[in-house]
């Protein structure tokens, strides 16, 4: 009776919820803002001491989301964010430029976003929306992928994965990725950058010029991707000297300070147990010379991401300027955790990682000028995603729960919202949020498409949201082989060597979100359901693993 008590209560409160967004006269303004690579806490709202104001006051005016899950990577979590489709059916089952031989001309694993789905951009413009892009792509070079063949009236786009941040290398060739970071269009056709590029101050100032006009009375869908604070670790020295000194004590205690803090904003629960970083390298372990170099790459870490905050500060206040910010939705989200990982030892690209390295000047002094070419080693980026387990590229917590939050001024509620929600259940609530409705969702322009496949979250923000239900009913994803699935309170990871067991674990993910505690011997049939249930899901979507020993 009491389930059914809840779930009698949700429906009325998605009905008061449609009530009162259908009957208004007018349909919300969306900006998407999409960060690249950033911790759990980095910003103040979530726990950081990272100088964030303008993306501390959105947050804390809306609802912050502390189980929100991406995939572990970047193009898979954007393929699903603009489509609301399991990245494995979207072309982007994986990396574009790390596809295997038995990937290639697989359905699903075209490279590119491919035309079985349909992007929120073309949906909200047959809508009648206004639509525009500014930042990072990262899902194809194929002009049909294209931000300007895909649903976006403006767009000035990186289509490749990363960049000098100060755009030092639009001349560069990588002979181990061709074309990979280099390329900029504007509308769809190439472009040069100019010479006092900065990536977030540049993809900012575009998006600002493509706000529409006042005669313009269409709602506007946005899309701001950042690159920030993806490696390379790059900013203005002006803002790096802000943070001198400031990460002196290293990061065993930036750690633990950051968890007392997610502690105390409740935000996490007070009994959570961490999981164990995976270096043993403690800072006391270092050289002088070696905690000097750390420092300094955190520092200007801190100033990416400080930077970053500024931009999104001109973009509210141009709303407020605009009397349009109380109507608009801003939805901010990062695509995956911290990265973590040594690159030029990673078994993902390890030859472009010492290649990078080796191309950079990385003295102290030089440390997040245009001419270093750092990234910021595993024990920050277990800082950053702590109390979860691991860092980007990992089916883990650390790897997929990310730093997300909705506002919406004039409608929705704040406060934190502790229930799952997943990158694909974005597409089905800013279609709610503007008041469009899939007439048939196999068919879009024509042609057969795949439905988006999330649930709707635009209840939950609302003022009289049900009560909080933790769990989902079913999730599971892949990437690089890594594996998991979930259901309810359960969660199941595969970690094929080298970096991982090559079994299944089992964690009760309510409990134990640090996945500290492995229940696969205790629960043998529990595990042995949702490894069954992952199987089922990986022939549904067409997932190919890659050939990996121990997969």
């Amino acid at each position: 009776m009491k389930k059914l008590r809840m779930l009698l209560a949700a429906m009325a409160t998605m009905v008061a919820f449609a009530a009162s967004v259908f009957a208004a006269e007018s349909r919300p303004n969306i900006v998407v803002i999409l960060v690249d690579d950033m911790g759990f806490s980095d910003l103040g709202a979530f726990g950081g001491e990272i100088r964030t104001p303008n993306l501390d006051a959105l947050a804390n005016k809306g609802v912050k989301f502390t189980n929100f899950h991406a995939t572990p990577v970047c193009a898979p979590t954007r393929a699903e964010l603009l489509t609301g489709v399991d990245h494995h059916q979207t072309g982007l089952g994986n990396f574009p430029e790390l596809r295997q031989d038995n990937q290639i001309d697989k359905p699903g694993y075209e490279g590119y976003l491919n035309d079985r789905v349909a992007t929120i951009a073309e949906r909200l413009k047959d809508a009648g929306y206004y639509t525009f892009q500014s930042g990072k792509w990262h899902l194809g070079y194929d002009p049909r992928a294209n931000p300007a063949a895909r649903g976006f009236d403006r767009s000035f786009t990186l289509l490749g994965g990363g960049h000098n941040h100060f755009g030092s290398d639009q001349d560069r060739q990588r002979p181990d990725m061709p074309n990979v970071g280099l390329v900029y269009t504007l509308d769809g056709k190439q472009v040069r950058i100019p010479a006092n590029f900065y990536s977030s101050d540049y993809f900012t100032e575009q998006f600002l010029s493509f706000l529409p006009e006042a005669k313009d009375k269409r709602p506007f869908f946005g899309y701001l991707a950042f690159t920030a604070p993806h490696y390379p670790i790059q900013a203005p020295a002006e803002d790096i000297e802000r943070y001198a000194g400031k990460y002196d004590a290293g990061y065993d205690v930036l750690r633990q300070q950051r968890l007392q803090r997610l502690k105390d904003l409740r935000m996490i629960p007070e009994n959570v147990v961490a999981h164990e970083q995976s270096s043993s390298r403690r800072w006391a372990d270092l050289t002088p010379e070696e905690k000097r170099i750390e420092a300094r790459t955190m520092e200007a870490y801190a100033a990416m991401v400080d930077r970053l905050d500024q931009n999104v500060g001109k973009l509210v206040a141009e709303l407020k300027k605009r009397g349009q910010y109380d109507d608009t939705v801003i939805m901010f989200l990062s695509d995956n955790g911290p990265e973590g990982h040594e690159l030029d030892q990673s078994f993902i690209i390890p030859e472009a990682g010492k290649a990078m390295l080796a191309g950079g000047d990385n003295s102290l002094d030089s440390i997040g000028s245009a001419r270093s070419y750092v990234w910021y080693k595993s024990n920050w980026a277990e800082a950053g995603s702590a109390p979860f387990r691991s860092y980007k590229s990992f089916p883990t917590e650390g790897g997929t729960r990310v730093v997300s939050f909705l506002s919406y001024p004039a409608h929705a509620r704040t406060g934190i919202e502790p229930s799952y929600v997943s990158v694909r259940d974005v597409v089905p609530t800013l279609l709610d949020l503007a008041q469009v409705r899939l007439e048939q969702p196999g068919e879009y322009s024509g042609r057969a498409v795949i439905a988006p496949q999330g649930t709707s979250f635009a209840p939950r923000i609302m003022p009289d949201a049900p009560q909080p239900q933790l769990s989902p009913a079913f999730a599971a994803g892949e990437m690089f082989g890594r594996r998991y699935v979930r259901e309810g309170r359960w969660k199941a990871v595969h970690i094929p060597p080298p970096t991982g067991s090559g079994r299944w674990e089992l964690f009760d993910i309510e409990a134990d979100p640090g996945e500290v505690n492995n229940m696969a011997r205790s629960n043998p049939e529990q595990l042995a359901k949702m490894v069954k249930d992952w199987n089922s899901y990986a022939t549904d979507k067409g997932v190919v693993l890659p050939v990996i020993p121990g997969n």
